[in-house]
């Protein structure tokens, strides 16, 4: 019964990071704006403020079908991989793009002991509602 109770109790454990890899880490994601264009019928502008704490990250995802996205590191260190491309580290100032359909493999904290901060601005049709889905 005791080798029955420890199998189990390690399964758990292996099978504990697939499922903490689904959800955020020490990361809080705030809307800071939301405007409508008034130029381009049908689109917004939102931004968006991601903090990790150390160690921080956020899971696998993609975003609104329409979301054409520039990010800025404003604090620290950030790990990023879109597409299949490789995993860069930004530093505070550093930005990138992200287009319609990419894949955010990597959105994490490059440090363990200080945190990071981005803000994330986002041109978007005004009827999307849901900016960030994880993978499944």
């Amino acid at each position: 019964m005791r080798r029955f109770a420890i199998a189990c109790i390690c399964a758990g454990l292996i099978a504990l990071p697939a499922v903490a890899a689904d959800k955020p880490h020490n990361a809080k994601v705030t809307t800071v704006f939301d405007h409508k264009l008034p130029n381009v019928p049908g689109k917004s502008m939102r931004g968006v403020l991601v903090e990790y704490g150390p160690g921080g990250s956020n899971p696998s995802h993609t975003h609104a079908k329409s979301a054409f996205i520039y990010a800025t590191v404003i604090e620290g260190r950030i790990k990023s991989q879109i597409n299949d491309g490789p995993i860069k580290v930004y530093n505070t100032g550093d930005n990138w793009i992200e287009v319609p359909g990419d894949h955010h493999r990597v959105s994490a904290n490059a440090s363990e002991t200080a945190p990071a901060k981005i803000l994330a601005v986002f041109v978007v049709d005004t009827d999307e509602t849901t900016l960030t889905i994880p993978d499944k």
